[in-house]
């Protein structure tokens, strides 16, 4: 437990008296470098800006907030004057007050901007994208809830003394955003006047008249109210309790909410009657329910034990309702003085740690930092759950589908993660960061251990584990899996398996070529250089080409020994007899101008008719055709343009002749993959005379050579051979 000040050590208590003038010296610090900056200011209410802050900073004190945050307020709206806040409030106060300050001035900015957009009606979708900000900024300091329900409220005050209009937009967001948030962190005191306020301006007759009848019956009211407590106080006190017995303020909205949810009139709720009364102990509390209920009636159904078990925001307190002899109803609630500073400033009174460090302040140790944290974010995350379908059915149905694509989970330290709906703990490894995402294998959801597919729901605390070095699973990119959600961790996976390919397509490349390299006794050659003479921008770009035989050594041949541009034979697996190789038929090819001129077909790009082609004369072994797009014929024209020729196709006498076309494919490797692609070209009648497989890791990389007598049919039989599954790439070399 955690020493009350009372009995905390003399140095302890000193470090205590040092924070609070330290605070109140900022505090005072703050005005005075806010004043004349905010001298004659205003805001878009009217109101001048130095009392705003003047009146939030009161009503921080009044809730427990600390003199750092009564200063922030001044810092907040004295950023709007400065030209580089973040740096002139850091070098003047730290950077403490500037981080607040300067959350908490994007936030006001935001809302302004959404109630401007808003005109007089605030739509679901503002209203939930509004909300949503604020979760965001809450969360990442949650001393800015304070600073923003202060703010809020001296809004609503200011209006209500100077009878200025009130814009709808914003009384509707202070009655269903702010007075819910309110709630929820059980901050009663600004709850209940944030509800009143905003109530009468949204209802004013309905307000004035619950008003006025409520001040008709004051007098016997209050008359009443006073014998109560004294009779009650006296009878506890001879029980042996020290009970302090008080009347409870009834709130016009909350008559007029439980009015209408219960369907009684207005005679009913207005003999109401309410006391509070507080103890010392828990025992106390059962002790002196049980008191009243024998002195008086009690209404069975009407019995809430909130000690035993809390609201969800730490409310405790026992709530009943009895009546007296006249047959008059009275609610009590009963509960310890620490219960009951924890029902009119809820989390306010553990904000301390923020100001604390490591010595705690207030006596409340920074230890419980994490505890707190976690505990205020639950409930930001249930408030935001709340507001979705608070304005009737209409708006629920609106609100429900701005909210269901986005979830609000905790890291074990309490920091948010806003991730979208049905992910999963691997999406949000990947919001954390991309390499904890390539290398988690395994989760903890609120302690438990649970699969990678598991859905997160909102507000459960996620833990991921890791190992040291991998990357991510194929499965992951199986829908049917539901391992990823979120589109941005689908493409970080897809880019990790990307670069894979291309790192072990630039690896082959690289060994193609230095084998070359060391075939030709050339190993003294700089890659780069290489690389750059063949017009490629690295060696890197080089060897990517080569490994997807996108690029034929050839062309390094022929750099290399320019007086030998002709081709050697391609290295591919003979299956049969190719037709193709046999001694050509007249009319295959014509050289434009001559006859009986010697032709064969370039091994390096393959061309079938109706491809564009042209002829090269090459030394000994006639002219080779080359198709017009072939990388390697560029090549040769570079360097002897003089040796190229026209060529065209012939008519062919026999119409059964083919050409032999090679196709490469890329695809996740798998049992019976070369098997369905074969009989694709099966089906589609195309003779295969060659296949050159090779796989690396999960990945194969296939050339089929096939005979086709029209180019064209190629491209349907590829299309064929993409939809073969697993196959990521299909196309001619």
């Amino acid at each position: 437990m955690t020493a009350s000040p009372a009995s905390a050590s003399p140095s302890v208590v000193q470090a205590t008296q040092d924070d609070a003038a330290g605070q109140f010296e900022a505090l005072a610090r703050a005005r005075n470098f806010a004043q004349p900056l905010l001298l004659n200011a205003e805001l878009d209410t009217g109101e001048p800006v130095l009392a705003h802050a003047d009146g939030t900073a009161t009503i921080l004190e009044a809730i427990g907030g600390s003199q750092t945050m009564q200063a922030a307020v001044y810092l907040v709206y004295a950023s709007e004057y400065l030209n580089k806040p973040q740096e002139v409030i850091s070098k003047a106060f730290g950077s403490g007050h500037a981080d607040l300050a300067m959350a908490t001035a994007r936030l006001i900015r935001v809302q302004r901007q959404a109630r401007a957009a808003a005109l007089d009606s605030l739509p679901a979708e503002v209203q939930t994208e509004n909300v949503r900000k604020m979760l965001l900024a809450f969360s990442r300091d949650l001393r800015v809830v304070l600073l923003r329900l202060a703010s809020r409220l001296q809004t609503l005050r200011h209006y209500a003394a100077s009878k200025r209009p009130v814009p709808r937009a914003l009384a509707t967001e202070s009655l269903q955003v702010f007075a819910p948030l309110a709630n929820r962190l059980g901050i009663w005191q600004i709850k209940w006047e944030l509800e009143d306020l905003s109530f009468r301006f949204l209802e004013p007759d309905t307000y004035r008249e619950v008003a006025r009848w409520l001040d008709e019956k004051r007098i016997e009211r209050e008359q009443y109210m006073q014998r109560l407590q004294t009779q009650v106080q006296t009878a506890l006190q001879q029980q042996g309790l020290q009970a302090q017995v008080q009347g409870r303020p009834k709130h016009i909205y909350s008559i007029v909410k439980k009015m209408r949810g219960k369907s009684l009139d207005f005679s009913r709720v207005f003999d109401l009657r309410a006391l509070r009364v507080i103890v010392d102990s828990v025992a106390d509390c059962y002790t002196a329910l049980s008191w009243i209920h024998t002195h008086f009636a009690p209404v069975t159904q009407e019995f809430d034990d909130y000690i035993v078990k809390p609201k969800p925001n730490g409310y405790q307190s026992l709530h009943t309702v009895v009546r007296d002899e006249q047959g008059r109803a009275i609610e009590v609630q009963i509960r310890t003085q620490d219960m009951h500073e924890h029902a009119e400033h809820g989390v306010a009174a553990h904000w301390a740690y923020k100001e604390a460090g490591a010595k705690g302040y207030a006596g409340i140790s920074a230890d419980t930092e994490a505890s707190t944290r976690m505990a205020v974010l639950r409930q930001l995350l249930a408030w935001q759950r709340d507001l979705v379908g608070n304005d009737g059915q209409e708006g629920q149905s609106a609100n429900a589908a701005m909210a269901s694509d986005r979830i609000y989970v905790l890291t074990p330290n309490a920091a948010v993660m806003e991730l979208p709906q049905d992910a999963t703990p691997i999406d949000f490894a990947y919001a954390l960061h991309t390499d904890i995402g390539h290398r988690c294998r395994g989760a903890r959801v609120d302690g438990a251990m649970v699969p990678l597919n598991t859905r997160l729901q909102n507000g459960q605390t996620v833990e991921v584990t890791t190992v040291k070095e991998g990357g991510p699973s194929r499965d992951w990119l199986n829908l049917e899996l539901g391992f990823l959600a979120s589109s941005r961790a689908r493409a970080k996976v897809r880019a990790w398996f990307n670069a894979q390919a291309t790192e072990q397509t630039v690896a082959r490349g690289r060994e193609a070529v230095e084998k070359l390299l060391q075939r030709e006794g050339k190993t003294a050659i700089k890659l780069e250089d290489l690389a750059a003479q063949l017009g490629f921008k690295s060696a890197e770009a080089l060897f990517e080409v080569v490994g997807k035989d996108e690029f034929s050594l050839r062309n390094i041949e022929v750099l290399l020994h320019p007086q030998q541009p002709t081709l050697a034979p391609d290295d591919y697996v003979l299956l049969k007899k190719s037709k193709a190789t046999q001694a050509p038929s007249k009319g295959g090819v014509l050289v434009v101008g001559l006859d009986s001129l010697l032709t064969q077909l370039a091994r390096c790009c393959k061309p079938a008719p109706p491809d564009d082609i042209v002829g090269y004369v090459t030394r000994g072994k006639g002219v080779s055709i080359h198709r017009a797009d072939c990388h390697s014929f560029q090549q040769m024209l570079i360097k002897d343009s003089a040796r190229v020729i026209d060529v065209a196709w012939g008519e062919a006498d026999d119409p059964s002749r083919v050409y032999p076309v090679d196709v490469a494919i890329e695809a996740f490797d798998r049992q019976g993959l070369l098997r369905d692609i074969s009989e694709v070209f099966a089906k589609e009648k195309m003779n295969v005379i060659g296949v050159q497989t090779q796989s690396i890791r999960d990945m194969a990389f296939m050339t089929f050579t096939i005979e086709v007598g029209d180019s064209r049919r190629l491209q349907k039989v590829l299309s064929s051979v993409r939809e073969v599954g697993g196959v990521r790439a299909a196309r001619r070399r």
